[in-house]
């Protein structure tokens, strides 16, 4: 009972001190690795750096303490980060205070939802996600995973647009219009010491030398070089009059956020007292103002966009302030300082007495030092509702991805898994991660097989890799101020390459054609719809159903003949002639409501096409159940059939439908004479009578017949 409760206990028979030397270097070796990529990861779900480090604290080590995998790594992982800012992206702008708010809250639902499927061993609800739909889901969301990060790479800011494709090509325009050449190369060059070292020496943590090496860099070259300035010191008039005609519409938004807020709080009152007049009167003022919202949203937008393409060049002067001309408009004999700058514009006002101007690359910056506040998250039941369908599916995706790593690590190592245990794990990493100021967390394939390399006996690793992240949010986060963010954008593209899987595709379309073209079909359509990536898994949930529903409305049935190998098959699939006097009907599928009237169907085919049939043999082999409906329909075959003139007979019936079949009294009407175990005794007991009047010169029930 204990081991139930706190499955680490079982970690501590015949443990040992070599085992527990073991477990340290395995968690220190996952920590180097899970370090940088949880501050990359937190960046692509919209999060300041710093909230990967506090997901990576207490998740790993509760994941494993509660879960049944000894060398799952559990932590901050892509498609998990890429959701939970695909579905917070609607509710806040990323990287409030509203939006981190959120996110923690999430992650206090993710792990509530996956914690109660455990609790009441409701694994199997994960099945709802098929493999292909979950295949095509992947690949593209690593193609969108890795094409948000080019931005970072190529140093331009864009908003994001309606749909991915064109947050793209807004990007693609910056680019060409400016690239910041030493963010791209910096970027680059991770790239090249990441794959290098993967090949040359695969034991050295490549993340973390190329991590390194790139914040060394940066700090002795001056990568970061931002500044202040007044407004007055931007020598172009059209500039300023656009900074205020944009710090204008941003506080008519707020104001008209502010009214539509309170035009929201007087419909909910007028709702309550019933008064329909006033309820049109309130929500056409409401839709008023959400188009005046829209309509400053727009200008707000082009305004934003135009200050960012604006270069300056930057003179300093004698008193050591600077003057920022047009890059197209330095006066002639003016000595410029050689850099390009920008204005850092977000969605708040511009302060026009500090204006912040962008001389080099964009770093990681400062890291608040020590631990994370510990508090409940802040619990907004509207919020909750509207989260909720994500929450739903980030945990079985989450889940998804843990189970099948764990699953392929209990293949090598020969321990045994525990799915409901699993999620009790993941579902406690979330929630007490979510008391920290974590944001949802998942088993990582990449982190798993370092740990499985490095040789980790059990969970102990993972509470090892947790203290080294301790330690380094206690003592050492100032060192990773200068970090490039082109790195950390590096460091996700080089993650997400190992879940494009194309031979996917090929093995779904092999296995069967409808799987495939699922796939092909989630994919495509989570491309289309990002970053509303919940559309595209939905309508890949939706296809597969309806497969199912099909398949199951329409399940095989085979009329059997002999085989070379001397088994009844399907006559049809091998090109057999069929006996004109029995014909051995296989049903492949449970029988029940939605495709009994199909079973029926078939055989009044049967008794209306062939004429000389004088019996039929139900092969019950494949009708693993069966409902009320099923037993009905069967009465009613059984009844029609006889009546006639043609007999019926069952074989292979197991004991659940031999159950069903007692209780019914349907076996008295079958007439348990006419009940057998195999189809081979079926075809020896009604052959005589069938073939008195023997018209086949062989019979395909008994002797091979192939169609010419």
């Amino acid at each position: 009972m204990l081991t139930r409760i706190f499955p680490f206990l079982a970690w501590f028979k015949k443990y040992n001190l070599e085992a527990f030397k073991i477990d340290a270097i395995s968690g220190l070796t996952v920590a180097l690795v899970l370090i940088p990529q949880s501050m990359a990861y937190a960046q692509l779900a919209g999060l300041p750096p710093y909230y990967g480090l506090y997901a990576s604290f207490i998740p790993p080590m509760i994941a494993a303490l509660f879960g049944s995998s000894r060398q799952l790594a559990t932590g901050p992982v892509a498609v998990v980060s890429l959701m939970t800012s695909a579905s917070l992206e609607p509710l806040a702008t990323i990287g409030s205070q509203g939006f981190i708010a959120y996110a923690i809250l999430l992650a206090l639902m993710v792990g509530i939802f996956q914690f109660s499927l455990g609790v009441f061993r409701l694994g199997l609800v994960v099945n709802f996600l098929s493999h292909p739909v979950v295949n095509g889901f992947t690949n593209a969301a690593a193609i969108i995973i890795a094409t948000s990060q080019l931005s970072k790479m190529f140093g331009v800011s864009v908003d994001n647009a309606a749909h991915h494709y064109e947050t793209i090509a807004n990007v693609i325009k910056f680019a060409m219009h400016y690239t910041h050449w030493p963010t791209l190369i910096m970027g680059v060059s991770a790239f090249v010491i990441m794959i290098g070292l993967k090949r040359v020496a695969p034991k050295i943590p490549n993340v973390l030398v190329a991590v390194v090496l790139a914040t060394v860099v940066s700090w002795l070259i001056g990568f970061n070089f931002d500044t202040t300035a007044d407004v007055s010191s931007i020598e172009s008039k059209d500039t300023r009059e656009l900074i205020t005609k944009f710090n204008l519409s941003v506080e008519n938004s707020k104001i008209l956020g502010e009214q539509r807020s309170q035009a929201s709080a007087d419909i909910d009152e007028i709702i309550e007292k019933g008064d329909p007049f006033a309820l049109i009167d309130a929500q056409h003022n409401s839709n008023i103002i959400a188009a005046k919202i829209e309509a400053l949203k727009h200008e707000t937008g082009i305004c934003k966009e135009e200050i960012r393409n604006i270069l300056f060049a930057g003179v300093k002067q004698s008193e050591g302030k600077m003057l920022f001309y047009l890059k197209d408009q330095v006066p002639e004999g003016v000595e410029t300082d050689g850099r390009t700058w920008r204005i850092k514009v977000k969605n708040d006002p511009l302060n026009t007495s500090k204006l912040t101007m962008i001389g080099g690359g964009a770093i990681v910056g400062a890291i608040p030092e020590g631990l994370p506040k510990f508090s409940l998250p802040t619990i907004n039941f509207k919020i909750v509702m509207k989260l909720f369908p994500f929450a739903a599916i980030i945990s079985l995706l989450g889940f998804m991805e843990a189970i099948s790593i764990a699953k392929a690590m209990a293949a090598k190592t020969g321990q045994r898994l525990d799915p409901n245990q699993e999620l009790v794990g993941q579902g406690l990493a979330n929630i007490l991660g979510s008391f920290s100021n974590g944001y949802p967390v998942s088993g990582s394939f990449s982190r798993s097989a370092v740990n499985l390399q490095a040789g980790a006996v059990t969970g102990l690793s993972s509470v090892f890799t947790s203290m080294t992240v301790l330690i380094t949010l206690m003592f050492f986060t100032p060192l990773l101020y200068y970090l490039p963010q082109s790195v950390l954008a590096a460091v996700i593209m080089m993650a997400v390459m190992g879940l494009i899987n194309v031979s996917g595709f090929i093995h779904s379309m092999k296995a069967k054609w409808y799987d495939g073209t699922i796939s092909i079909i989630s994919f495509i359509c989570t491309l289309a719809f990002a970053p509303h990536l919940d559309k595209g898994i939905m309508v890949g949930v939706v296809l597969s159903l309806c497969v199912f529903l099909y398949n199951s409305m329409r399940p095989k049935v085979a009329s059997l003949s002999l085989h070379d190998d001397e088994a009844l098959r399907d006559s049809t699939v091998f090109g057999l002639k069929q006996c004109h006097h029995i014909d051995m009907v296989r049903f492949d599928g449970p029988l029940f409501f939605a495709n009994a009237s199909y079973l029926e169907d078939q055989i009044t085919d049967r008794l209306m096409n062939k004429k000389d049939l004088k019996h039929i043999v139900i092969v019950c082999n494949g009708i693993n159940d069966i409902d009320a409906s099923g037993e009905e329909t069967l009465s009613l075959v059984v009844e029609r059939t006889r009546s006639g003139g043609v007999d019926i007979s069952f074989s292979g019936v197991n004991e659940t439908v031999m159950k069903v079949f007692k209780r019914t009294h349907l076996l008295e009407k079958i007439g348990e004479d006419h009940i057998y175990p195999t189809m081979e005794k079926a075809v020896c007991s009604v052959y005589d009578e069938t073939h008195t009047d023997n018209k086949e010169d062989m019979c395909p029930l008994r002797t091979v017949c192939r169609i010419a």
